[in-house]
């Protein structure tokens, strides 16, 4: 499987996918059919950030099929380098996955989350997509597991033969999950998704739409979960630092040859 589409643009370093749900759905359809394996990264600024810093999470973003634009922080920042990004939130790619697969008979396993998370999780996904198939679901203990018990869960997973392995383990972990197994896990897509599993299980309460139109979902996360801070901090950062390079870009004269 292909692992970059054609139209992506570059921000620091890291890939984004310049496409819509649509296109990704249609990809998705395409490789399940074909018994194709590929991963989709949910890249917000934060992502970028990490991805500057550590070689191996950068491999893991511009080798997905997709790299999804998830925050206002990097439509911004891709302003300023002159790009237009669409944004794709990953709790929003998840439901219109779950409702486009539907008369597909798409099989999802879902992985991560605290204890019950998933088990709720799929509760509430058959609640708004009633029909939906969900082989499995785990929530791993709060530790690395064993080799043993590496083994044991890729069995359970392979088992249910998803076609979708949704992981929920928040930022980098998520990622270094999906990047250690592939060619180990048979489904044919799995994507990190994070907060989306608490989102959708009515865990966090999500931000209003008014919040998400308008760029502001990270505020309204601010005010009830304080511990986002230190990651908005982060996130202003990558918009510094890419603040600071467009106006070197813009106002510093061009070296005579």
């Amino acid at each position: 499987m292909k692992s970059i589409p054609e139209k992506k643009l570059n921000i620091l370093g890291v890939n984004f996918s310049c496409c819509n749900y649509q296109d990704i759905l249609q990809r998705m359809g395409s490789g399940i059919r074909n018994k194709e394996q590929g991963y989709i990264s949910i890249t917000n600024t934060e992502s970028v950030y990490y991805a500057t810093k550590m070689p191996a999470h950068l491999e893991y973003i511009n080798n997905a099929c997709f790299s999804c634009c998830d925050g206002v922080g990097v439509v911004l920042a891709g302003n300023l380098l002159g790009h237009n990004i669409p944004r794709l939130h990953g709790p929003d790619l998840m439901s219109k996955c779950c409702e486009y697969g539907l008369d597909k008979k798409w099989r999802h396993f879902i992985y991560g989350g605290k204890a019950g998370t998933p088990e709720l999780l799929s509760e509430k996904l058959t609640d708004q997509f009633p029909g939906i198939i969900t082989t499995g679901t785990y929530s791993p203990p709060f530790r690395p597991l064993t080799p043993a018990e590496d083994e044991e869960i890729i069995k359970r997973i392979n088992g249910t033969e998803p076609d979708i392995l949704w992981v929920g383990l928040g930022l980098l972990k998520q990622e270094k999950w999906i990047a250690d197994h592939l060619n180990k896990i048979n489904a044919a897509w799995m994507i990190g998704v994070g907060a989306a599993f608490d989102f959708h299980a009515g865990n966090i309460k999500r931000a209003p739409k008014v919040f998400r139109n308008l760029g502001l979902e990270w505020l309204y996360r601010l005010a009830f979960e304080p511990r986002m801070f230190i990651r908005n901090v982060r996130s202003f950062s990558v918009l510094i630092h890419v603040a600071r390079d467009a106006l070197k870009r813009k106002f510093l004269p061009v070296p005579k040859a």
